[in-house]
């Protein structure tokens, strides 16, 4: 008899990483073109930025991110000789803080939201006090019933803590929870937690055959949607 293999139970929360899977990066690069003369070192500073953020964990401190990012900006500007003011941070802050969404994002969440998952979002982005978040900027937050933060954990992902921490809040168990993210350090970690993991195949990503692979893996939020019916 064929073996016909069993559904993946379907995830009564929906947990979404915020900075490149829902909101658009790429924004960012006409302030790197002017600061560097090449847009693409956006993604050096991005890469370092993440890697130092879990350094910080894995060496038990903490900093939150938007400090980390000024941090990691002088460094990429000292190994490329730019000088970077308090200015050039400025913009490049305020430009992390003002992402769009992507195209498929809000008809994504609307989607998922009416089909009766519980929509929230865990960022590595801290909370800035009397200032909109970047969800409320780019006119996603009435799609989720709560915004996480890492910095309330002290805790930068991809700690397996952070993730159950997370449940608890929410009052659900981990194997009730699907993280979705651009990033497959993001769904390995919560797939260490026992959550399920969907991965967002947003440009500049993939993931890695040598490791644990996600759960989903989608083009969009659309898309997701679509397999997740």
């Amino acid at each position: 008899m064929k073996h016909v293999p069993k559904p993946a139970p379907k995830p009564e929360v929906l947990i979404f990483d915020v900075n490149e899977t829902l909101l658009d990066i790429e924004t960012l690069m006409p302030a790197f073109e002017d600061l560097f003369g090449d847009g693409q070192v956006l993604r050096e500073w991005f890469v370092q930025l993440v890697m130092y953020s879990m350094t910080t964990t894995l060496a038990g401190s903490y900093v939150d991110f938007f400090t980390l990012g000024r941090g990691v900006l002088q460094m990429v500007g000292t190994v490329h000789g730019v000088h970077v003011t308090d200015e050039d941070w400025q913009r490049v802050g305020e430009a992390l803080r003002s992402m769009p969404a992507h195209p498929d994002v809000a008809a994504g969440l609307a989607t998922m939201r009416d089909r009766g998952h519980r929509l929230v979002t865990l960022t590595n982005s801290p909370p800035v006090s009397g200032s909109p978040t970047p969800l409320e900027r780019a006119g996603l937050s009435r799609y989720v019933e709560q915004q996480f933060s890492v910095d309330t954990f002290t805790t930068f992902k991809p700690a397996t803590r952070l993730y159950t921490d997370v449940a608890a809040a929410l009052g659900v168990r981990p194997a009730d929870c699907m993280m979705v993210a651009a990033h497959v350090w993001d769904t390995i970690g919560a797939q260490s937690a026992g959550m399920q993991g969907a991965f967002i195949a947003r440009p500049g990503n993939a993931v890695i055959p040598a490791l644990p692979q996600p759960t989903v893996v989608a083009a969009d939020l659309r898309e997701l949607a679509r397999l997740l019916a």
